[in-house]
């Protein structure tokens, strides 16, 4: 089987050297700096090789990220002498022509020009999100500590910062990028975390994890000597908002909660408050007619099962389905416009990853190729040190649970279930893996990990908060949610999901500091989950509720 699958993949591989197409890997190695002759064909094959080892890459136009590779999709065209890259998300579309290309070290730095403009800019594709140097990162770092340290001294009046440090310290999560510490006021203190404004989003969105653990460090290691009541936050201006709505949902009685915004350039520290979130900005999607949008697309879903006949079709909206096998997308079926006669007509896009091509008869055996190739390759027994078998194995988890919830928990109703629902916030635009209902009709939040990530709580509480805010507005069957089911009036039911020996062993920490608002069970399952979902430990809010000791307020 495993020689199949390789032959598959070697012959499926030929689709990106049709014409003037590009020549690329599954894994290509960084490219080493060197400068690209100004022809179509070399300028295209540069960018696709590059493009393939950066899954995770930004795109910085302007000086700005204005694509997360994550997230985001691209396709490559090198016809008609010209070298055209299309980058699309939720939020932009562009196209620019590229003119010139130049590696250096993770950076592919290239010269485009914008469509009706003659003057060309720089976009660069950045494989590192944070892209300083290492010494630049540790000297933005060094700086920072006596800056934060003068400005807690003045807004802390009778209070005494006792140290602060960057060092490292993997056994207990945690990194150079974040500033920890705590100051003392007798026999008072509070611990200290605080990240720079030229870490990236991600780093100060992660700031609240470490802040929990580093305030139970501290906490045990001054409890023969000082009584550490709470945690004091940083972060820069205007970057506070997902910690805020976070920070909210924690326990006050377990600790103090201090949240504030650093405006480096000034040496100004504003406190936030946290409680109020009657400002939150969030707003739900109108849930899709799927029997609507399947008859659509029926000759789409006839034609891609016509191949690979176990296809799981996933509606994304009323003019967008998903055909994806264990998880894995490989296609998309559309509505698209052809720019000829502005008529809407349907199109089946194909592609692992980022990358995207349309189907069209040049490129069909290849399609079915790939297709048969991921039929091969993404099932239990398939190679396990294959690419397509490795990727997105939370999107492979989140197949096995939403078709079989009940296996979780048998509460759960396996007819109310939907995967992938956008949530929007202020912060960021995210998909809930799983939104479920019980059997009394109560809202349930699964949030899944298929590895090992101190983040599973808090990403959990993310969706709880929202699912919640518009659970109390009676906003899902407005818009079409759990249709002939009346939702019940308790707050949802957060159920974080993990293989068991994958759970950070950190998690444990940071969910004994959750609101008493929030009632949460953690699912450990087998980790053999790809031949079936077995749930092997479970723990819950009630049974963790008395391991803090509640320090109240004077």
């Amino acid at each position: 089987m495993y020689m199949i699958a390789t032959l598959m993949y070697m012959r499926c591989m030929r689709w990106i050297r049709h014409n003037s197409s590009v020549r690329r890997s599954l894994t290509a190695a960084p490219a080493q700096p060197r400068m690209i002759s100004m022809t179509p064909d070399s300028l295209s094959e540069t960018l696709a090789d590059f493009l393939a080892g950066s899954r995770a890459a930004v795109v910085v136009e302007d000086g700005a990220v204005a694509f997360d590779l994550a997230d985001a999709k691209y396709s490559i065209s090198g016809e008609y002498n010209k070298c055209l890259v299309h980058l699309w998300s939720n939020e932009r579309n562009v196209v620019r022509r590229v003119l010139d290309a130049e590696t250096k070290g993770a950076t592919l730095r290239l010269q485009v020009q914008r469509m009706g403009q003659s003057r060309p800019t720089r976009l660069d594709i950045c494989r590192d999100r944070d892209r300083r140097s290492p010494m630049a990162r540790r000297a933005a770092r060094v700086a920072y500590e006596p800056r934060l340290r003068r400005a807690l001294e003045r807004n802390f009046p009778g209070w005494t910062v006792v140290r602060l440090t960057t060092g490292m310290d993997l056994e207990r999560s945690f990194g150079p990028a974040y500033l920890r510490g705590w100051m003392r006021q007798g026999q008072r203190a509070l611990a200290i975390v605080g990240v720079n404004d030229e870490e990236t989003q991600a780093t100060v969105d992660g700031a609240l994890t470490c802040g929990i653990l580093w305030l139970e460090a501290c906490r045990l290691a001054e409890q023969e000597r000082h009584a550490v009541e709470g945690l004091v936050l940083v972060v820069p201006k205007g970057a506070a908002a997902l910690t805020k709505q976070r920070m909210a949902h924690l326990d006050p009685a377990a600790a103090k909660w201090h949240l504030n915004e650093f405006n480096q350039r000034e040496d100004a520290l504003i406190r936030l408050e946290i409680g109020d979130l009657g400002n939150l900005a969030t707003r739900l999607v109108r849930a899709v007619d799927e029997d609507q949008a399947l008859a659509r697309f029926a000759a789409s879903i006839e034609r891609i099962r016509g191949i690979l006949p176990q296809a799981e079709v996933l509606v994304l909206s009323p003019a967008d389905i998903s055909f994806r096998c264990c998880g894995l997308e490989f296609a998309q079926a559309r509505m698209a416009h052809d720019p000829r006669n502005f008529q809407a007509g349907e199109e089946i896009v194909f592609g692992v990853g980022a990358e995207e091509r349309v189907l069209d008869e040049r490129n069909e055996g290849d399609f079915a190729d790939l297709v048969r190739l991921a039929a091969a390759v993404r099932h239990k027994d398939g190679p396990k040190n294959h690419p397509l078998w490795r990727m997105h194995p939370e999107r492979w988890l989140e197949a096995i649970a939403g078709n079989n919830v009940a296996a979780l928990d048998g509460r759960l109703r396996t007819e109310c279930v939907y995967r992938q629902l956008p949530a929007f916030s202020a912060a960021d635009r995210a998909m809930i893996d799983v939104l479920a209902m019980t059997l009394g009709n109560r809202l349930a939040v699964i949030e899944l990990k298929a590895d090992e990530d101190t983040h599973l709580p808090l990403q959990g509480v993310d969706y709880w908060a929202r699912v919640e805010w518009h659970r109390s507005r009676e906003e899902f069957a407005k818009f079409g949610y759990f249709p002939g089911r009346e939702i019940a009036p308790e707050k949802p039911l957060l159920m974080l999901v993990a293989p068991a020996l994958h759970v950070h062993p950190a998690t444990d920490t940071i969910l004994r500091y959750l609101s008493p608002e929030i009632e949460w069970e953690l699912l450990g399952i087998d980790e053999r989950w790809r031949e079936g979902l077995k749930v092997v430990f479970r723990k819950r809010a009630k049974d963790v509720k008395n391991q803090v000791v509640h320090r109240r307020s004077a």
